[in-house]
């Protein structure tokens, strides 16, 4: 009789802590917001200042409306970066309000644990960091490449990269071909100019000999193939021949042909796994990429440890004083982490370290920092 009188209570516990768990997510979300809105609106402000300053004093015909979307387009990815600062200094912000308010007191003097009020932060961080991997990072990736394609347009008769050497490589476990190009030549599409190709066959022991020599005045990429104008053959042992026009099978398309140019951030999430075996199939390193897939998929970590070491340096009484020191202390310390990920970052381009750990130590080290912190100041 006595546990079936103890169940009731039970009952009527679970849906007050549910309730107090939907009050601090709904301030937790209301200070990330608030601290990403504010970081957006600053680097919207310098990005747009920025853009009018590169593409406004540069080209010709730019109105104020195009430099806005392109400073629309650009700044997401650029938020993305700063969204552990959002989430740091909002869970900061939201719990340093409940304590003030003296609403964490009330919730440890009903019994409540700190590791409890803790748990909405780091799931409502961790779900935003899923979020941003699997829809915002390919929605900002798409405004970034749309963001270099209007100022390719707005500054086509400016752009030194267009008169700088190129070179490409494609080829499977077969064949390898060396592409170098003068130049691109402006506009849409894959179209080189004094072009030089070298094509190779792939030995069992992986040596490569080499097969053929192409020259020709023009090469474009269209329908999985080179379509070279003005070419001219040659192969090791045998005159060369003249062609007016000549075609050379191509495992590139429009999109990804320079794609190994690219920097690693600009390419969406679902799109990685596809970029690093054609890079690899190419031959080339696919370490950068390999870093940035790594680096997204421990997003939701680093996100939670943001949090849990924001609420961590927040539940410090507020009649104890020292508030502000410490919270001072878990800015630094988030700023310490950041740092951190950006040396791993580079050790791990450098592959001076896997590219999984130099991903996955940062946030690690960010999660393990705050749950120390808690045992400590919660548990003893």
């Amino acid at each position: 009789m006595s546990g079936a009188r103890a169940r009731p209570g039970l009952w009527r516990l679970r849906p007050r802590l549910a309730m107090l768990e939907r009050y601090v997510l709904a301030h937790t979300l209301g200070g990330i917001s608030a601290a990403i809105g504010v970081i957006t609106a600053l680097i919207m402000l310098v990005n747009f200042v920025e853009i009018s300053r590169a593409v406004g004093g540069r080209a010709k015909d730019v109105t104020t409306a195009d430099i806005f979307v392109m400073t629309l387009l650009q700044s997401p990815s650029i938020v993305l970066v700063l969204v552990p600062f959002g989430i740091l200094f909002g869970v900061m912000a939201a719990y340093g309000n409940l304590n003030r308010r003296s609403e964490l007191i009330a919730m440890r003097a009903a019994g409540v644990s700190a590791w409890r009020f803790t748990f909405p932060a780091a799931l409502a961080a961790m779900t935003l960091g899923i979020a941003t991997v699997l829809a915002l990072n390919p929605i900002a990736s798409a405004m970034n490449a749309e963001f270099q394609r209007r100022e390719t347009a707005l500054m086509d008769n400016y752009l030194g990269d267009l008169n700088r050497p190129i070179w490409l490589r494609q080829g499977d476990g077969r064949t390898q071909v060396i592409i170098r190009a003068r130049a691109r030549a402006p506009g849409v599409g894959i179209r080189l100019l004094d072009v030089s190709l070298f094509r190779y066959a792939v030995r069992p022991d992986g040596h490569l000999d080499f097969r053929q020599r192409v020259e020709a005045k023009e090469a474009v990429l269209k329908s999985g193939q080179w379509l070279l104008s003005g070419a001219r053959s040659a192969e090791p042992g045998a005159q060369s021949e003249q062609y007016g026009s000549y075609s050379l099978p191509s495992t590139l398309d429009e999109r990804t042909a320079l794609e190994r140019f690219a920097a690693p951030a600009a390419v969406p999430f679902w799109s990685l796994p596809g970029v690093i075996a054609r890079t690899e199939k190419a031959g080339f390193s696919a370490t950068a990429y390999r870093l940035q897939f790594d680096q997204l998929l421990a997003t939701p970590f680093m996100f939670a440890g943001m949090s849990v070491l924001a609420a961590a340096f927040s539940l410090r009484l507020v009649r104890l004083g020292g508030l502000a020191r410490l919270a001072a202390s878990g800015a630094a310390l988030g700023f310490a982490i950041f740092f951190l990920n950006q040396l791993c970052n580079s050790l791990g381009r450098a592959d001076v370290i896997p590219t999984f750990f130099a991903a996955l130590t940062p946030p690690l080290l960010a999660l393990l920092s705050g749950f120390t912190l808690l045992c400590y100041t919660e548990d003893g």
